[in-house]
């Protein structure tokens, strides 16, 4: 297994008191820490190249710096984004520091990166507002099919490091998908996209969300892929070459009935999906889990939905009961069922493809 990593960009100080921001370059083959032998590979930014953003600034001045090639250093507080903030240049640099939150106004796309190589954004969460948002971070333009317009660099990896999503929680929130990426070469490094299961503003018909991570490009990894109580797919994967890095899933807790959720006469939705026409996939440890509390009679399918070709692989997959619903099979059609009849007793498929 061959796995292209990344680690997070981050603030520093010198002897003198001088600020800069250090990105460390991807790697491949690799294990263990960046520091352990050696300088860690990568470049350093001064803290003047950045504008350092707070709560206070608009979309329209953002963007402005950003077009005038800054950086973007988004201080602690929650940011009321009422327009996409646009990332349009190569190799920008997105860093939040401490709770740094984006949160939709007026059904907001909050954060956008176009087809350019590069880019790293992290330590940043993104909130869905009242009214619904078609995504809250888009990678690429949607729509995109094939390569044309994609300027993307294996090499130079776009990259989302500790990138959070919320759809209710702190207050009711809608969007139809949290995280699309359309560009090719893109790393997720830690993601935990959340439709909320409790807080404030919850509820099957309030905290609406189908899809939690969409990836319609190729190449793209995932490093810890936490995605949660979606009421479609959970996870779609369109694009080819795709490949994950433990993933975790509950499905929906608040599904009212059956009739509610079922899709073209298959029982609930599967966590992570595979779409029919990829041909390359591969996943290393998966985890789906159920409990359908409002409704405890409701079935899954499976956890895992994926086309059966030979370059669709997956490893290490387990599906467990919480208390409530049943979950038919792992992948597939392969696999035992969970049900209440032993809560908590995982149903294992090592592995499949």
């Amino acid at each position: 297994m061959v796995v292209e990593t990344r680690e997070k960009p981050y603030l520093t100080v010198d002897a003198g008191g001088r600020y800069s921001v250090f990105v460390p370059t991807a790697r491949k083959e690799s294990a263990g820490t960046t520091w352990g032998h050696a300088p860690t590979a990568g470049r350093s930014i001064q803290l003047s190249d950045f504008l350092v953003a707070a709560p206070s600034d608009s979309v329209k001045t953002i963007n402005s710096q950003l077009a005038r090639g800054k950086n973007l250093l988004l201080t602690a507080g929650v940011y009321n984004i009422d327009d996409s903030i646009a990332v349009k240049r190569a190799n920008t640099v997105v860093l939040g520091l401490g709770m740094t939150t984006l949160t939709a106004v007026d059904g907001a796309v909050p954060l956008t990166v176009a087809d350019v190589p590069g880019v790293d954004v992290a330590g940043i969460t993104v909130d869905a507002g009242a009214v619904n948002s078609p995504a809250l971070v888009r990678i690429g333009k949607a729509g995109k099919s094939g390569s044309s317009g994609r300027h993307s660099d294996p090499a130079d990896p776009t990259t989302l490091h500790d990138v959070f999503f919320r759809i209710g929680g702190p207050h009711a929130g809608k969007a139809t998908v949290r995280l699309e990426v359309n560009s090719d070469n893109v790393l997720l490094d830690h993601i935990w996209a959340w439709r909320a299961d409790h807080g404030n503003g919850v509820g099957w018909t309030t905290n609406t969300a189908d899809y939690g991570v969409v990836i319609n490009g190729d190449n793209v990894t995932a490093t810890g892929l936490f995605v949660e109580h979606y009421r479609k797919y959970n996870v779609v994967w369109n694009g080819e070459n795709g490949r994950t890095v433990f993933f975790q899933n509950e499905l929906p807790y608040d599904a009212p009935n059956q009739a509610a959720w079922q899709h073209d006469g298959v029982l609930g939705w599967a966590a992570y999906k595979v779409s029919d026409s990829v041909k390359t996939h591969e996943l290393w440890g998966g985890g789906s889990y159920i409990y359908t509390n409002v409704d405890p009679a409701i079935h899954a399918a499976r956890g895992f939905e994926v086309p059966v070709t030979p370059g669709v692989k997956l490893h290490g997959l387990l599906t467990v009961n919480l208390g409530a619903g049943t979950l038919d099979h792992v992948i597939n059609d392969t696999g035992a069922p969970v049900s209440t009849a032993a809560v908590g007793v995982p149903s294992y498929v090592a592995n499949f493809g």
